[in-house]
């Protein structure tokens, strides 16, 4: 008979039940297909190799030991991955209070209190003094596997904020790594500024004698008065762009600016050979810090949205308490004055004003939210990796073609140098000459710093040389499917 009841209460509640209901509710989100992603047509000019990923200390590959040096402090001293780091161990005390949700609490206490009640009251009239003590258990049953799902969850988002600290590493170093080859680039700028500063002044003092011997007249010698204050302004923009190199690399050392003027002038970085990893889309989501990421953050939504739809069942939780009750002038620890309960009970949702509806409706679209920020992280990457591909390719061809050009102009300046010394070619030719070789210059020294800025970017744009600490740290690679209406295991 006892059976029977039992059944009929349980049956009786899921009816109930019923009326807090999550029918209809559901998450949209798709993860995308990384095999969908074509790449064959954009990398088909690049050769393909099965070991090209990035190694954790990529940057030895540009072959400067100041630099090593230099990221090494970064991420020793960088104020902004402490932030990362925070965050990390914040997200890591969420997953130790949802396992600890998951087991019985125990709590215990005592008080001891007096008053003195009105004589009007049957028992007023003089001071009562009552004491106690007391124990208690408490154990909410996991019977459909929602607190198990939120702890699953918060387990997702600590490894997710774990990642996204590695991946702050990463970016730092390529951000140090840039910042160096920009302040190569200013010294090389300031070099072809000096230089352009010496030719001008050269050519102004021949157009001083020209003009003195009568062959040249005051125009001349004006218009080389204007070139060599034009180099002077050069030689000001490039002390300036030195300058501006070292306080940025200052910033991503954690340090003032008196520490960017202590770096000496970067050797000259060449950049790093990088084939592309065979099967690219499908290869980049177990490399890229930010994708195993955004991957541990659509698990951790799936999870919660198992969580939630937990709620809307009915629950059973055990308690027991115990302890000891004395009022008056009684003993505490008298026999007497013990009290005992234990018992299960049951909870269910009736009717809630809608509460548990919208939470499942929020935890659904937290889900779409990370699935649609997997997908564009994840068509962002691979199109990245494609285009520094194509404009390291791209480079590779205009740094060819620039140093002809360069070769040219250097070959014409000597010419028209000689020309105008013996008196045969005139002062604009020189002067026009000159402006060739000046863009020239410029332009094979931005050609170069791009390459190799390009180049740290592909590096990046690859991993970083991320690795994964342990296998569980990899998300897994089946689709995350959210769970159904009905599945409650």
């Amino acid at each position: 008979m006892r059976l029977h009841h039992l059944a009929a209460g349980i049956g009786f509640s899921l009816l109930l039940a019923a009326c807090a209901t999550s029918g209809g509710l559901h998450p949209n989100g798709t993860l995308t297909d990384p095999s969908s992603l074509a790449t064959g047509q954009s990398l088909a000019r690049t050769h393909a190799a099965e070991a090209t990923w990035p190694s954790q200390d990529w940057w030895t590959s540009l072959g400067d030991p100041q630099l090593d040096a230099l990221i090494a402090e970064a991420l020793r001293d960088n104020p902004g991955l402490a932030v990362a780091d925070a965050r990390a161990r914040e997200a890591q005390t969420a997953v130790v209070d949802a396992n600890a949700a998951r087991g019985p609490s125990v709590n215990a206490g005592a008080a001891i209190s007096g008053a003195r009640l009105p004589a009007s009251v049957p028992i007023g009239g003089h001071f009562l003094k009552a004491e106690y003590g007391y124990a208690s258990f408490n154990w909410g049953l996991d019977l459909w596997g929602g607190k198990k799902a939120a702890w699953e969850a918060a387990v997702g988002a600590a490894r997710a904020a774990d990642v996204e600290s590695r991946a702050a590493r990463i970016e730092l170093s390529a951000n140090v790594a840039r910042a160096y080859a920009r302040l190569g680039y200013a010294f090389a700028q300031k070099d072809v500024a000096d230089a352009e500063y010496q030719r001008a002044s050269e050519a102004r003092k021949l157009t001083a004698q020209r003009v003195a011997a009568g062959i040249d007249s005051q125009l001349q010698l004006k218009q080389g008065d204007a070139e060599v204050a034009q180099a002077q302004r050069q030689q000001a923009v490039a002390d300036r762009a030195v300058d501006a190199a070292r306080s940025a690399l200052s910033v991503l050392l954690g340090k003032g600016p008196d520490r960017g003027l202590s770096i000496d002038r970067p050797a000259v970085l060449q950049p790093a050979a990088v084939a592309v990893p065979a099967n690219l889309p499908a290869n980049l989501i177990g490399h890229r810090p930010d994708l195993v990421a955004a991957r541990w953050r659509v698990e951790a939504a799936q999870k919660q949205i198992k969580a939630a739809k937990t709620e809307f069942l009915p629950n059973v939780s055990i308690g027991a308490m115990a302890g000891l009750l004395a009022t008056g002038g009684h003993n505490l620890f008298e026999l007497p004055a013990r009290f005992y309960q234990f018992g299960p009970s049951l909870s269910l949702p009736i009717f809630d004003g809608g509460r548990l509806r919208a939470n499942l409706d929020r935890q659904d679209a937290a889900y779409d939210m990370a699935v649609a920020q997997y997908n564009q992280t994840l068509v962002g990457a691979v199109n990245e990796v494609a285009d520094d591909l194509s404009a390291l390719d791209s480079l590779r061809t205009q740094i060819d073609a620039q140093q002809r050009a360069l070769d040219a102009a250097r070959d014409a300046w000597q010419l028209a140098e000689q020309r105008y010394k013996a008196g045969v070619g005139s002062y604009l030719e020189a002067l026009s000459v000159r402006q060739q070789l000046l863009q020239a210059e410029q332009g094979m020294a931005a050609l170069k710093a791009q390459q190799v800025d390009t180049s740290v970017q592909l590096l990046a744009a690859l991993g970083g040389g991320y690795q994964p600490r342990d296998a569980s740290a990899v998300p897994p690679t089946a689709s995350p499917s959210p769970v159904s209406p009905s599945d409650h295991s």
